[in-house]
């Protein structure tokens, strides 16, 4: 194995790893560790207006090409292990041909490309996080890995409760969106497959982020050449390019596809092909030369293919920165106790530490970094089509603590602020309605007072039914300039299936001393 190979996969290994253990830490503890990894990721920082690892990432491409998609990505070094594999396999079968060249398809990479753009600089978030290659791997863990460790960590709990030891805690596992779910099974088993068959194709053909870092390879000081004068034209290199981006026939290679893998460097037995600086005179063969210039002048015009590659690249970069089933518990051993339904509420609850519900829209991938994250079982992946998979606060499985602000810590695109837990009492999520006709003691006739005696900021009040009779019972009134919209009301409340109480949010969050 060629040296920077080695290297190369030596650093995705570590970086895949931390993002692994970043979406699988349902502690929370790895997060000011790892928190970094998620934030360098290419269209978080764009969202999060992260000019410095955006201008970063732009650098990184421009020295050395395309090292973010072998490296820094942790769909593309999924996408590795599975070709990886594929390849073992066939190369039992004899078959020393796994890969060949094929021809961009312009019409189709930059098509998505386009409507991507559009999509982010529109708002219109499904489809962007749709494509988003940290999004995307993230919703697959979410859904699909995330379970199987908490399903062995209750093992484990369990475990532990029979040996006399309460050192751990178990954790529901659920079905937080079924839209969400299936979405990230199509995502799933459609990379797995392009993986399997073809290598890189879902990064050179469908990743947004990859034909944009496409545009500044093309001009990396540091890229792979074929020396004209050394090949045998055996095409080894070419059927190990798992981005097809070697033409033997013409003797180059597509930078705007490779990803700098390195295959190609220690599988080639004549030496014909390294990896160097790109403008040199002594350093280039003829042809390399003839590229470079061709490069150069392209840039150089005005209508040239790299100028204008280099300039939509700059533009999306900076541009658009701009702009389960439970089983069923009883009461008493006896009776059968209904489960939460969700309610219908007039406006959706976004989570505290984002400015309104327009703003965290707008900056949202839908990575599922915070629905993972979250303890109480608050947040889950809408299933409306205007926001469909970006997360919202419900509460029929609890209710968000004011002592919690995991999800703050970990978002990595600026939709939920970092806020401490004194600064989380000056945002107003939601707002609770008191309905009458549910509430239990208008139509059981019997006292209760639970939503106001669990309320953490004093939001409830119980006012007698009757003002003139002594004995009468008292009901809830909501005072609205208190309630924060943490839905401690809501889950807490024993109307069922569909609590008496029920929190919509608010279009802006942060009140007026917090501005000040």
């Amino acid at each position: 194995m060629h040296m920077l190979k080695k290297i190369r996969v030596l650093l995705a290994v570590l970086f895949w790893t931390g993002i692994m253990l970043l979406l699988l830490d349902a502690s929370g503890v790895l997060h000011g560790w790892l928190g970094w990894m998620a934030r360098i990721q290419f269209l978080p920082a764009v969202l999060a207006l992260n000019a410095a690892v955006i201008a970063g990432l732009i650098l990184l491409t421009l020295l050395f090409g395309r090292i973010y998609c072998s490296v820094i990505c942790p769909l593309g070094v999924f996408q590795d292990a599975v070709a990886h594999v594929s390849v073992a396999r066939k190369r039992r079968k004899k078959d020393r041909k796994p890969y060949n060249w094929s021809p961009e398809r312009k019409w189709l990479r930059y098509g998505v490309w386009v409507l991507f753009v559009a999509a982010l600089v529109a708002g219109v978030q499904v489809f962007v996080a749709l494509l988003a290659p940290y999004s995307a791997y993230g919703r697959m863990v979410q859904n699909f890995l995330q379970p199987i460790v908490l399903w062995g960590g209750n093992l484990v709990e369990t475990l532990f409760e029979r040996a006399g030891k309460y050192v751990l805690y178990p954790r529901d596992v659920w079905l937080r969106s079924l839209p969400t779910f299936l979405i990230a099974a199509a995502t799933l088993v459609a990379v797995v497959i392009l993986a399997w068959r073809n290598g890189r194709t879902w990064c050179n053909t469908l990743c947004p982020v990859g034909t944009t870092l496409g545009f500044f390879s093309r001009l990396a000081l540091f890229r792979p050449f074929i020396d004209t004068e050394k090949c045998k034209g055996c095409r080894v290199c070419e059927h190990n390019c798992k981005a097809a981006c070697i033409d033997i026939d013409s003797k180059k290679i597509d930078h705007s596809r490779c990803v700098d893998c390195f295959n190609c460097l220690g599988a080639c037995k004549s030496d014909a092909i390294h990896y160097r600086f790109a403008y040199g005179r002594k350093a280039r063969t003829k042809d390399a030369a003839t590229e470079g210039q061709a490069a150069g002048t392209a840039c150089a015009s005005g209508s040239g293919e790299g100028r204008r590659a280099f300039l939509a690249g700059t533009a999306l970069a900076l541009g658009s920165a701009t702009l389960g089933a439970q089983g069923k518990k009883l009461d008493g051993g006896y009776a059968a106790i209904l489960d939460k339904e969700i309610p219908e509420r007039d406006m959706p609850i976004t989570p505290f530490g984002s400015k309104s519900i327009k703003d965290f829209y707008a900056h949202c991938t839908a990575c599922q970094l915070c629905v993972a994250a979250c303890p109480n079982g608050v947040l889950r992946p809408s299933t409306d089509l205007r926001r469909l998979m970006q997360p919202e606060m419900s509460y029929e499985r609890g209710y968000c603590r004011p002592e919690c602000v995991r999800c703050s810590e970990v978002c990595p695109t600026g939709a939920i602020l970092k806020i401490t837990k004194e600064e989380k009492t000056q945002y107003r999520v939601g707002l609770a309605r008191v309905n009458r006709d549910l509430c239990i003691v208008e139509t059981q006739g019997t006292s209760c007072g639970n939503c106001a005696r669990k309320c953490p900021v004093g939001a409830i009040k119980m006012v007698k039914v009757n003002p003139d009779d002594p004995e009468s019972l008292r009901r809830p009134t909501v005072i609205e300039e208190r309630c924060i919209g943490c839905g401690a009301c809501e889950n807490l409340c024993p109307a069922r299936p569909v609590s008496a109480i029920t929190v919509n949010g608010r279009s802006s969050h942060l009140t007026e001393e917090s501005h000040g």
